[in-house]
C-alpha cells in the first residue's frame, strides 16, 4: 500500500462530506493556516482534515521534498536532462555563498545586478539619454518568460513607478508590435531585447520591426538598445556594445528568471531600490520555504493542496481568482510557470507518470470575473477549486469603501462556494416570492447551489514589492513541490520543440518557396487558402 493509496482510501471515505461540517471544530479556521512575514494561507475551506494532512505530509516526506529542496538551493544539478542546476533563488538571495561547479557563483549575480542598477539610474536621472532627450519610454521585446513576469510585475507595481513608461512586446502577430509603437517617439524610447540565445524568432523578429521604426528618425537606433542575452558575440553583431548587455546563466530558466536581467524593465520601472525590496521579499519566502516545518510551510501546503485537489480528487483545472485588479496578469503568468514547469508526462527516469500531472491553471481577477465565468464555477457540473488573492488594504485610502466592497465580495464568494444553497432554502425564497405549486419547485431548482467547493485564500498586507516577491517565489516553490512529489522535473520544457520546428518549415510552404510535400492534406488545404489559391472571394 502506497501513500497515494491511503489518501485515496481516505478520500473516499469523506467524498460526500460537507466542508462547512469541519468547522464544529472551533479551531478549524486557525488550525489550517499558515503565516509568514505578514502573509496567510487559509485552506480550511477544503476537505482536507488531520488525518489527510497527515497522508500528504507523509506522501511529501516519502517523495524526498526536503532532500531535494536541500539540492536545489546547494546548487545540484536537479535539472537532469538538461545537466543544470536550478538557481534563480541565487538571484534574490545575496548574502550566501552557492557553490555550482567548484565555483561561487553570488559574486557575478552581484556584479551583474549593480551593471543593472547604474544602468537603470541613468537612465532613471536622465544621465542615458536618447536621440531626442532623456528617454521617456522602455519597449520590452521578448516572449514567455522574458514577457510574462516583467510585464505582469510593472502592472502589480505601477503605484510605485517613476520612471520611464514601460511596454511590451512578445507575440509575433505585428498588430501587437505596431499598436505599442503608435504612441511612443522613437528618439526617447530605449529597447530592451530580452532573449537568452538572441535568436528567438518572435522577439528578434520584433526587434527587427523596432529598429526599423526607430532608423527612420534615429541616426543610431542600437544607440538606444539594451539586452538581456548570454549570446554577446550575436549581441555585438547587431549593434549593440557589451556595457548594455545583461546575462544570465544557464542555471536560470526563462520562466524562474525575472529576478536577475529578465526584470530590468521592472528595475527601470520602480527604481533599483525598490526593485531590491522585491528581491527581498522572494528571498524571504526562501529563507521560510527552507526553515518551517512542513505542516507550517506554506508553499509546502499550497502544493498539498493542489495534489489532494488534482491527483486525489481528480479536480483537474484550478483557478487563480486575485482580487486586486493590478494582479490582473497574475493567472496568465502562473499559466506559464505551472503548466510549462509540470505539464509533463514522464518521470525523472523516462517512465510514463502514474498520476496525472499538473492541472490546467486559469483565472481572471474579481469582481470581474463574478459577472462572467463565476456562473460555472458555482453551479457547473465540475468542480473547479478556487485560489484567491486579497490585500489587507488598497493603495488608495481615498477609496477605501471601494476596497472594503471588493473584500466583501471575495470572502463571499469562498463562503458560497462552501456553503451552497440548499432545495428547501430556494423553495422557501421562492414561495416568499408568492410562487405555489410546481411553478415554485421548478424556479427554485434553478436557484440551488451544490456547495461543497473548495477554495483556498491568500491574505497578504498590500501590493508593495516585498509582497510581490513572496508571492512569486511561494508560487514557484509550490510548483517545484508538486514536481517532486510528482517525479517529475519541472525545470525543462521539451514541450515546446516540436511546434517551432514545425513553424519554420512551414514559413517557406505559406511563401511559396516549397511545395510542402510530407504535410497533410488539412495542413495543405489551409495553407491554400491563406495564399489565395483554393478559389475562397476575399472581402
Amino acid at each position: 500500500m502506497t501513500h497515494w493509496d491511503d489518501l485515496r482510501r481516505h478520500q473516499a471515505g469523506i467524498r460526500d462530506r460537507a466542508i462547512l461540517s469541519l468547522f464544529d471544530d472551533p479551531a478549524r479556521a486557525s488550525g489550517f493556516a499558515a503565516e509568514t512575514d505578514g502573509m496567510l494561507l487559509d485552506y480550511s475551506k477544503t476537505n482536507i482534515d488531520a488525518k489527510a494532512r497527515d497522508l500528504l505530509i507523509a506522501l511529501a516526506k516519502g517523495a524526498g521534498v526536503a532532500d531535494r529542496r536541500a539540492a536545489m538551493f546547494s546548487g545540484a544539478k536537479i535539472n537532469e536532462t538538461e545537466g543544470r542546476a536550478v538557481l534563480h533563488t541565487a538571484l534574490r538571495n545575496l548574502d550566501t555563498p552557492v557553490i555550482v561547479d567548484g565555483r561561487d557563483v553570488l559574486p557575478e549575480v552581484r556584479a551583474t545586478l549593480a551593471r543593472m542598477e547604474a544602468f537603470a539610474r541613468d537612465l532613471r536621472e536622465g544621465r542615458l539619454r536618447g536621440q531626442g532627450g532623456a528617454i521617456t519610454d522602455v519597449v520590452n521585446i521578448g516572449i514567455g518568460g522574458s514577457d510574462l513576469g516583467p510585464a505582469m510585475a510593472c502592472l502589480a507595481l505601477s503605484p510605485y513607478a517613476d520612471g520611464p513608461r514601460t511596454h511590451f512586446v512578445s507575440n509575433v502577430d505585428g498588430a501587437q508590435v505596431h499598436d505599442v509603437l503608435a504612441g511612443l517617439n522613437p528618439e526617447t524610447t530605449l529597447a530592451i531585447v530580452a532573449s537568452k540565445t538572441f535568436t528567438t524568432i518572435e522577439t528578434m523578429t520584433n526587434a527587427e520591426t523596432v529598429r526599423k521604426w526607430m532608423g527612420e528618425t534615429v541616426r543610431t537606433p542600437t544607440a538606444q538598445f539594451a539586452a538581456v542575452s548570454s549570446a554577446l558575440d550575436k549581441t555585438e553583431g547587431y549593434g549593440i556594445p557589451a556595457t548594455r548587455v545583461f546575462g544570465f546563466e544557464d542555471w536560470v530558466g526563462g520562466r524562474y528568471s525575472m529576478w536577475g536581467p529578465v526584470g530590468l524593465a521592472l528595475m527601470i520601472a520602480i527604481g533599483p531600490e525598490r526593485f531590491r525590496d522585491f528581491l527581498r521579499g522572494g528571498a524571504a519566502m526562501d529563507r521560510h520555504f527552507r526553515d518551517a516545518p512542513l505542516a507550517e510551510n506554506l508553499p509546502v501546503m499550497l502544493a498539498l493542496v493542489g495534489i489532494w485537489h488534482n491527483q486525489i480528487c481528480g479536480f483537474a483545472t484550478r483557478a487563480v481568482l486575485p482580487y486586486d485588479q493590478r494582479l490582473s496578469r497574475l493567472p496568465a503568468y502562473l499559466q506559464q510557470l505551472e503548466m510549462e514547469s509540470n505539464g509533463k508526462r514522464v518521470a525523472m527516469d523516462g517512465r510514463d507518470l502514474t498520476e496525472q500531472s499538473g492541472p490546467v491553471v486559469w483565472g481572471e481577477p474579481g469582481t470581474n470575473g463574478q459577472h462572467a465565468f463565476y456562473q460555472l464555477i458555482h453551479q457547473g457540473t465540475r468542480v473547479i477549486p478556487c485560489e484567491f488573492l486579497l490585500a489587507v488594504t488598497g493603495h488608495e485610502p481615498e477609496l477605501a469603501h471601494q476596497h472594503r466592497l471588493l473584500a466583501a465580495n471575495c470572502l463571499a464568494q469562498s463562503e458560497a462556494l462552501m456553503r451552497g444553497r440548499s432545495l428547501d432554502e430556494a423553495r422557501a425564497i421562492m414561495a416568499a416570492k408568492g410562487l405555489t405549486g410546481a411553478e415554485l419547485d421548478r424556479q427554485a431548482r434553478h436557484r440551488v447551489f451544490p456547495g461543497n467547493r473548495p477554495s483556498t485564500t491568500l491574505v497578504y498586507p498590500r501590493l508593495d514589492p516585498f509582497v510581490l516577491g513572496q508571492i512569486i517565489a511561494l508560487y514557484e516553490h509550490r510548483v517545484f513541490v508538486e514536481g517532486v512529489i510528482l517525479g517529475i522535473n519541472s525545470f525543462d520544457q521539451w514541450g515546446v520543440e516540436l511546434g517551432k520546428e514545425l513553424a519554420l518549415a512551414l514559413e517557406p510552404v505559406l511563401k511559396g518557396e516549397s511545395d510542402g510535400a510530407g504535410k497533410d492534406a488539412s495542413t495543405l488545404r489551409l495553407v491554400r487558402r491563406l495564399r489565395g489559391e483554393d478559389g475562397a472571394s476575399g472581402r
